[in-house]
């Protein structure tokens, strides 16, 4: 598996028009990788999330291939000064262990699946939308994902929902909507291998359009 991260130039023009359309940047992504990277398999499935920082947006992405970015380098980045960073990500993965505290990141579209009425024999998803909903939507799912989310100092789990979206975009002539947010904070590792799993693997739906990636980072201590 590896991990790549690829800086996009949002002055662009044509950056702007990828960053709007999740089905033109599931494509991009996708054409980053051989035609059959697109199935998931046992070592892992192509995962990709937009972060957008006040002056940066970045494209990080994970895969079981070493991916080829040369296309959105020159439609989306700078192509003479900057290319991307593709690291080995076994190296992160082969450090997890049980006890470790980490801090996450991870977008995610956090649904429900119900009857849509009385009379349906189908069930159908529906998007959770208030902070509540989304963050007990994270909590109920820790532990099967090998992780546990500790309590802050308010006595409240150490997770903070932000950049809550809905995304509306056609599909094969069908309207799409999806409702996301973005989970940051600290994590325990309760069982190790389910993490590895998580990690390769993604949390929720919608992981063709950018959802799903959990990510790692030291914790910082003040």
């Amino acid at each position: 598996m590896y991990l790549t991260r690829f800086e996009i130039n949002a002055a662009r023009r044509d950056a702007r028009a990828l960053l709007a359309s999740p089905q033109k940047l599931h494509a991009a992504v996708m054409a980053s990788f051989p035609t059959t990277t697109a199935v998931p398999d046992s070592d892992g499935r192509v995962l990709w999330r937009i972060d957008r920082r006040q002056h940066q947006v970045m494209l990080y992405l994970v895969g079981p291939q070493r991916p080829d970015l040369t296309h959105l380098v020159e439609q989306v980045g700078w192509p003479t000064t900057h290319e991307w960073d593709t690291r080995d990500y076994r190296a992160l993965l082969d450090r997890l262990d049980a006890g470790q505290e980490w801090a996450f990141r991870l977008k995610a579209n956090p649904v429900s699946s119900r009857r849509k009425n009385a009379d349906s024999t189908r069930s159908q998803r529906f998007g959770h939308v208030t902070v509540a909903q989304q963050s007990e939507w994270l909590l109920r799912r820790t532990e099967r994902h090998g992780f546990t989310i500790p309590t802050g100092e308010h006595k409240e789990p150490d997770v903070a929902v932000r950049e809550r979206e809905t995304l509306s975009f056609a599909r094969q002539g069908t309207d799409v909507t999806l409702s996301t947010a973005v989970f940051e904070g600290r994590l325990h590792i309760s069982n190790p291998d389910s993490l590895r799993a998580t990690l390769v693997n993604g949390i929720g739906p919608a992981k063709g359009y950018g959802c799903g990636l959990l990510t790692l980072a030291p914790v910082r201590r003040a």
